[in-house]
């Protein structure tokens, strides 16, 4: 069996597989328990695998290497228009071993297991944010019920649960019970998002590369780290506006009959690192506000409003961070002249 190709449609407990030879001709058509998978491949010759960036795609692409082979993983929307009608498990694996051979074809890096554990910190660190803001609102809500409110902030949501806390609170007593549990936990998710933040932070001063994108205003140690974590080889654009497209900070395009036009931007990226790019630009641009800022940022706050402001802000940023991770030279802050 001289199979070159071989196209492998991952699951959790079945997997297809659908192998080609030079000619082109299916070498092979079968299914695989999740047990199977690695015996299977360590008998084969070293040849070319494909698959789908999936959950779990990134494990078997460092298995599949350490057997020999030559993995290349690609996006399963490049994929899918390759799948014919009927779809199935065997179709899939046919559309993957044929996408995978076309020259204009995009590819995924291989993370490695120490960018995943990164990246759990991340995901996980998000989902407990997203449960403090729950807890905080719901805390908020009820008391408000009763006639007690207080300014927005931590500051503010510490007025109300040390008001909770008092003896002296005048809301029902069965309401006081239920509502200690939300402050509770409001303070053991805090404190746990505090305590990933801070390992975050250690594995920022771990990396040199990311100790370099720090040096980016509006770039912290969670944005470095995420972006370290999601972009394994920077190699994978081309260009610095390849990764700001990625990214879905560049605007849509739609053209036909020669005509061009350009829409809001695409949001088709990734979304952890946009979210935190447009978080730090926006936090530069408060601090630019009333101050010398940089030219280019007070002509654009000048023209434009200040949300179209922030996402061109995290544009730049993202063709600066670019620029970084390719050259591996270090950030240089544009020298701002004196105010006349």
């Amino acid at each position: 069996m001289n199979t070159i190709m071989i196209g492998l449609d991952l699951a959790k407990n079945v997997f297809q597989v659908h192998g080609i030879d030079a000619d082109g001709a299916v070498t092979v058509q079968r299914k695989l328990r999740r047990a199977q998978v690695e015996p299977f491949f360590a008998a084969l010759a070293p040849c070319m695998v494909g698959m789908e960036a999936c959950g779990g795609a990134h494990h078997w692409a460092r298995t599949l290497q350490r057997l020999g082979h030559e993995v290349r993983m690609m996006p399963a929307h490049y994929v899918k228009p390759y799948v014919k009608r009927n779809k199935t498990d065997s179709r899939d694996a046919e559309a993957i071993c044929e996408a995978m051979g076309r020259p204009t074809m995009r590819f995924v890096s291989v993370k490695s297991e120490p960018a995943q554990a990164v990246l759990a910190m991340h995901r996980t660190r998000a989902l407990l944010v997203r449960q403090r803001t729950m807890a905080a609102n719901a805390l908020r809500s009820n008391l408000a019920e009763f006639g007690i409110v207080a300014a927005q902030g931590n500051k503010g949501l510490r007025l109300l649960m040390d008001q909770l806390a008092a003896q002296s609170c005048p809301i029902p007593t069965a309401a006081q019970v239920a509502l200690s549990l939300l402050a509770r936990q409001w303070e053991s998710v805090d404190a746990a998002v505090r305590e990933l933040d801070a390992g975050l932070a250690r594995v920022a001063r771990e990396q040199e590369a990311a100790r370099r994108l720090m040096e980016i205003p509006g770039v912290g140690p969670i944005g470095a780290t995420a972006i370290l974590a999601k972009v394994p080889d920077v190699n994978v654009f081309q260009t610095a506006r390849d990764f700001a497209a990625w990214l879905g900070l560049t605007p849509r395009q739609s053209g036909t009959g020669g005509q061009q036009r350009s829409g809001g931007i695409s949001k088709q990226g990734d979304r952890t690192v946009r979210q935190l790019l447009v978080m730090g630009a926006r936090a530069r641009l408060n601090h630019a506000r009333g101050r010398d800022a940089d030219p280019w940022l007070r002509d654009l706050l000048a023209r434009r409003p200040i949300k179209v402001a922030v996402v061109a802000l995290a544009a730049k940023m993202a063709r600066i961070i670019w620029a970084l991770l390719k050259t591996g030279q270090r950030y240089r802050a544009k020298q701002v002249p004196a105010a006349v």
